[in-house]
């Protein structure tokens, strides 16, 4: 059996304060319970736990809630060497309230970035050394000391030939405009061995409605493989190779962290499994989350 590579994973933990009964807004939240988070310590910690090594290179506040979030990682065996508590940060909180259908609305406090990615500076070149495959997210891109950190591992990974799986995770309230997430995004496509991103991403990307019409329009853009994740309707893949993957049955909760699942399995399974049996595997880890509250089950 192949092994899965060691993946460098550029980006945010964080806490996910849940409200854990279905509410509209935070109005009409009456608790909060709270869950490890951030999209990029989700994605790590659902590789880890399919079998993938991940190391997640970021941080937190060095505050109580930013050394939980570390133990956490320690716990499930994300390598958190890149991972600094700075003294000056202040760890990101997020308010999640989950309407009757599972959809999240959040609000933020703090900003996971500015005491994570964007401090890494130099450091980042022993980090992708040190790795095997690259992962980061767009939104790693809308502040500049955090754009510079991530495009120069980009960089430095092509460089290497190392593969660079790349999760346009578009946060338009982020940006100052639409344009500019989509430019920033549409930047890291190409050389990318993966790009994982939704219908509604690919729409916005490529303009094309049609999922596989999307996912073939990414791959003339430049990524080896390009995989639409449709909620229910399933998964497809075009590039290297070409499937369509059938939704997983769920009693839907939360869809908080489900495409995290998704990604971070197929970190894990994609060398040992093949397309295929990643995708199949991922389907159903994003499944199971969405029973849950938390974005990792």
């Amino acid at each position: 059996m192949v092994a899965a590579m060691a993946t460098l994973c550029l980006g945010e933990a964080l806490v996910d304060l849940i409200c854990t009964t279905p509410a509209a807004g935070l109005a009409e939240a009456d608790a909060f319970v709270a869950h490890f988070g951030g999209a990029t310590a989700n994605v790590c910690v659902n590789a880890v736990r399919h079998g993938g090594t991940a190391a997640i290179a970021g941080g937190a506040g060095d505050d109580p809630w930013g050394r939980w979030l570390r133990d956490e990682l320690d716990r499930e065996g994300v390598d958190t060497h890149a991972f600094a508590l700075s003294p000056d940060g202040v760890t990101t909180l997020a308010f999640v309230t989950v309407d009757s259908s599972g959809e999240p609305t959040y609000a933020f406090y703090g900003d996971a970035l500015a005491a994570g990615v964007g401090r890494l500076g130099d450091s980042v070149e022993d980090a992708v050394r040190g790795a095997d495959a690259l992962y980061f997210a767009s939104s790693l891109l809308a502040r500049a000391d955090a754009r510079e950190v991530t495009l120069r591992a980009r960089e430095l990974a092509l460089a290497a030939g190392k593969p660079i799986y790349f999760d346009p995770n578009l946060r338009l309230t982020q940006w100052a405009s639409e344009s500019d997430a989509l430019d920033a995004a549409r930047l890291c496509i190409e050389g990318a061995a993966v790009v994982k991103a939704n219908g509604d991403e690919v729409r916005l990307l490529t303009g094309e409605d049609d999922p596989a019409r999307g996912a073939d329009a990414l791959v003339t853009a430049g990524a080896q493989l390009a995989v639409v994740t449709l909620g229910a309707e399933g998964a497809i893949a075009r590039g290297r190779e070409a499937h369509d993957v059938p939704g997983v049955p769920a009693e839907v909760r939360s869809t908080v962290g489900a495409g995290d699942a998704f990604m971070g399995v197929l970190l894990a399974r994609l060398e040992p499994d093949g397309v295929l049996g990643a995708m199949k595997a991922a389907s159903e880890a994003a499944a199971r989350v969405t029973e849950s509250w938390g974005a990792v089950a």
